[in-house]
C-alpha cells in the first residue's frame, strides 16, 4: 500500500508545510514557519472562516474528553496523531476528573515529539511515543503503548482530525484494525473533514480540499457521511446533543457548552465528530 503524504514526518524542515504546525497556527500557536503560513493564507483566501474548522475540532476534543472522564470509569487513553501541545490537552482534561488517568500520545513528527516530551516529563501518568498512526500495527505493537495501555481492559481511543489526512480508499480498513483491537466497553473519539453533500457546503469543502490535496500538503480529504460512518463500523454512537439521534454531528454541535446565539459558519459545518462505544 502506498504511503499517504501525511505519513512522511516533516519535523523541522522549514521548506515543507506541516499538518501539526498549520493546525497549531490556526489555534493561535507560534510554532510554524513561513511555508506553513503560506498554506494558511491560501486557505484563508479561499474560505475566510476556515479557522472555525480547527477551533470546532479542538472544542469537540475537549468536550468529548470531559464527557468520558466524568461519565465513565475508563482510566486509559490512547491519543493518535496528537499534534503540537496546546492549551487543554487530552491529559489535562481527563486528569481533572482522574489524576491517575493514563494517557499515551502517538505521533511521528519529531517536532511534536520533542515539544510533547518536554511538556510531559514531570507527569508520570502521561507518555509520548513515535509511530505511524496510519499503520495500526505500528501503534498497537509499540513498546510504550503496550507498557502503559492494558488492552485487556476498556480504553479510550482518540483519532481526532487524523484520518482525513489519509489518502486513498483504505481509511475504513485502518480504523477497523484499531476498533477490532479494542476490548468491549471501550470508546472511540473521532472527527473528520466533512462533505455534507449540500451544494453550498460542498463548495466550501472542495475549496479547502483543493488547497490541501493539490498543494504542498498533499492530503486533506473531505469525505461524505457514508464514508465517515464506514470508518466507525461496529461502534454504538452516542447522541451528539439533546435533539439529535445517535450519529455524526458538526463538531460545534456535539454537546455544546451552552445555547448558540449565532449560526454556525459554512466552514464549521464541514467537520464532524462522533463518540462511539464498542459493545
Amino acid at each position: 500500500m502506498a504511503s499517504s503524504p501525511s505519513q512522511v514526518p516533516v519535523g523541522v524542515d522549514p521548506t515543507r508545510p506541516s499538518i501539526a504546525r498549520i493546525y497549531d497556527g490556526f489555534l493561535g500557536g507560534k510554532d510554524h514557519y513561513e511555508v506553513d503560513r503560506a498554506v494558511m493564507r491560501k486557505i484563508n483566501e479561499a474560505v475566510p472562516e476556515a479557522v472555525d474548522i480547527a477551533r470546532g475540532n479542538r472544542g469537540f476534543l475537549n468536550r468529548a474528553c470531559r464527557f468520558l472522564a466524568n461519565q465513565t470509569t475508563l482510566g486509559q487513553y490512547l491519543d493518535c496523531g496528537s499534534g503540537l501541545p496546546t492549551a487543554e490537552n487530552t491529559h489535562q482534561i481527563v486528569q481533572r476528573a482522574n489524576p491517575e488517568a493514563t494517557v499515551v500520545y502517538v505521533d511521528n513528527d519529531p517536532v511534536v515529539l520533542a515539544h510533547g516530551r518536554a511538556l510531559l516529563e514531570e507527569n508520570e501518568f502521561v507518555h509520548m511515543t513515535e509511530a505511524d498512526i496510519f499503520d495500526p500495527s505500528k501503534v498497537l505493537d509499540n513498546e510504550v503503548v503496550r507498557r502503559h495501555i492494558d488492552f485487556a481492559e476498556p480504553l479510550v481511543l482518540l483519532h481526532v482530525g487524523t484520518m482525513h489526512h489519509f489518502e486513498g480508499d483504505g481509511a475504513a480498513a485502518v480504523m477497523r484494525r484499531y476498533i477490532d483491537a479494542l476490548p468491549s466497553g471501550s470508546y472511540v473519539v473521532f472527527s473528520h473533514f466533512f462533505d455534507p453533500e449540500v451544494p453550498e457546503l460542498t463548495e466550501v469543502a472542495k475549496r479547502i480540499e483543493n488547497i490541501l490535496v493539490h498543494g504542498p500538503m498533499g492530503a486533506g480529504r473531505f469525505r461524505t457521511r457514508a464514508e465517515i460512518l464506514e470508518m466507525l463500523s461496529g461502534l454504538e454512537l452516542v447522541k451528539p446533543n439533546a435533539v439529535s439521534e445517535p450519529g455524526l454531528a458538526a463538531c460545534d454541535e456535539w454537546w455544546p457548552d451552552g445555547p448558540r446565539l449565532a449560526p454556525l459558519s459554512l466552514a464549521a459545518q464541514c467537520i464532524v465528530g462522533a463518540v462511539g462505544r464498542k459493545p
